[in-house]
């Protein structure tokens, strides 16, 4: 495997936080200055966050627009963030992703973890965070540290503790000659 740093080859999204750890206001900072520093297209910078703490009304109102299999360990996380875009272009969801991106890794740097959900209700979100009508909701992240595996329901411990698995590099190129790419 080539050499990645680190921050990017131990990173993975686990389902099973800690119940009772905490995110720090400092560390919850960086993770949004990380996504604030993100590239975007003629720097329109269009992503914005709702972030809440377990148990305050922002982490509930966000729980509550999962579905409710991923609220079985989403409750155990620190945090939840709402990633949501600004209408425009078609390249404001990509930026978000550039925006998530950038506080995943920065949350690995931290001894974090970030599991991203992409199935919610969209609209419900919105209205229960009461969104401006130019915000869509996009992604939510859950933000903790990491917990104990055999605490998850019985149906998500294979997927928990099973190895990591990605397509090799050349069945992700669309190049017609893959071998002058990848070695």
């Amino acid at each position: 495997m080539v050499d990645l740093t680190p921050l990017l080859a131990f990173r993975w999204s686990p389902r099973s936080f800690d119940p009772v750890a905490e995110l720090s206001r400092q560390d919850a900072a960086a993770l949004l200055e990380a996504a604030r520093w993100a590239p975007s297209a003629g720097n329109a910078q269009p992503w914005r966050f709702a972030l809440g703490h377990r148990d305050d009304e922002t982490f509930k109102r966000i729980l509550v627009n999962l579905p409710e299999p991923d609220q079985r360990w989403a409750q155990r996380a620190a945090a939840l963030l709402l990633g949501a875009h600004r209408t425009g272009p078609a390249g404001h969801a990509y930026d978000l992703g550039q925006a998530v991106a950038h506080l995943t890794v920065q949350a690995t740097a931290l001894g974090l973890h970030v599991r991203q959900l992409h199935e919610f209700d969209h609209a419900g979100l919105a209205a229960d965070l009461d969104l401006p009508a130019d915000v869509r909701p996009h992604v939510v992240a859950a933000v903790g540290q990491l917990g104990d595996p055999l605490s998850l329901p019985a149906d998500l411990l294979r997927s928990e503790t099973g190895l990591r698995r990605r397509l090799p590099l050349a069945d992700l190129l669309l190049t017609s000659e893959p071998a002058k790419c990848v070695s």
